[in-house]
């Protein structure tokens, strides 16, 4: 491949999608605080942030949220030109996307945002799907690379929707995820057979992602680690909060999935996966375990 990629943040998605951009055999150097990562992604390493804008033409983002991708980009501006592109595919608020949008534009460089969706089951299959902002040409152009980890890319819009649907739907997520952890510990504590329940669910209008997805392992003992924490999750539902703020539109559903998350942090919940969000609403339950094998602690 001749397009040259460097990519910043090679974390649990970063890593992973790294590792699929170098198997479809394209050149990608990569940046971490943490130099091993590069290692375990199979890619070459970088010493700085800056040293990526020489040996790539196209560079990804892949960071916890603005207020690290902000920084991030304002240094590297000066360094950048018409001949690179960048990809933020972190959850990024859409103001601030915008406005690095304005800043990269003055030096006749594109900023896409690219929201990411699939967690890092998808990223390690190359499934996820993207949700694009920015110069529609620019978007179709970066195709073939995104679609080394992705099997869908949508554009949504102007610079910023990319980031905007991710929020979105980062919300629903975390909605059935919080709700469904809730409808689980008060199946168990009810005495009913949490796999008997879920199969109701599955075929009934209560389905979703989680009780599709998660709770099938989670009732087995399997907490699907290695996904998005409980503190990345609530830090995507405040940004969804101030968006639907920023937007005038009023949000009764926030406060009570913001609260759930808050309280599996304040338990300690927080640096281990999401799903244990189920745990911290059973630890103030009275103890209850929706691991069938374990029940109530």
């Amino acid at each position: 491949m001749s397009t040259r990629v460097g990519m910043i943040g090679l974390g649990n998605m970063g890593g992973r999608i790294a590792r699929r951009i170098a198997a479809a055999g394209y050149e990608i150097t990569g940046f971490d605080l943490d130099p091993s990562r590069a290692g375990v992604a199979g890619i070459t390493a970088a010493a700085t942030p800056d040293e990526l804008v020489g040996a790539a033409e196209v560079l990804l983002l892949s960071l916890p949220d603005s207020t690290v991708v902000e920084p991030v980009v304002r240094d590297l501006a000066p360094s950048l030109g018409a001949s690179h592109t960048v990809v933020d595919l972190s959850t990024s608020a859409p103001s601030s996307t915008t406005a690095l949008h304005t800043l990269l534009a003055e030096r006749e460089v594109e900023l896409v945002d690219a929201g990411i969706s699939g967690g890092a089951a998808a990223a390690e299959t190359g499934t996820l799907t993207v949700m694009t902002g920015g110069d529609a040409a620019t978007v179709d152009a970066l195709r073939p690379l995104l679609g080394t980890f992705a099997t869908r890319v949508v554009h949504m819009g102007a610079s910023g929707a990319g980031h905007t649907a991710k929020l979105l739907n980062n919300f629903l997520n975390g909605i059935g995820l919080a709700a469904t952890a809730e409808v689980m510990v008060a199946g168990r504590k009810a005495g009913l057979d949490l796999r008997l329940l879920l199969e109701v669910l599955n075929n009934s209008s209560g389905v979703n992602f989680a009780t599709l997805n998660r709770f099938p392992h989670i009732v087995e003992g399997d907490y699907l680690e290695g996904g998005l924490t409980g503190n990345l999750m609530l830090k995507d539902l405040l940004l969804y909060r101030d968006l639907v703020d920023t937007l005038g539109v009023r949000t009764l559903n926030a406060a009570g999935c913001i609260a759930t998350f808050e309280l599996a942090a304040e338990l300690g919940y927080g640096e281990q996966i999401s799903n244990r969000v189920v745990d911290a609403l059973g630890d103030v339950s009275g103890g209850i375990r929706v691991n069938e094998s374990e029940g109530v602690r």
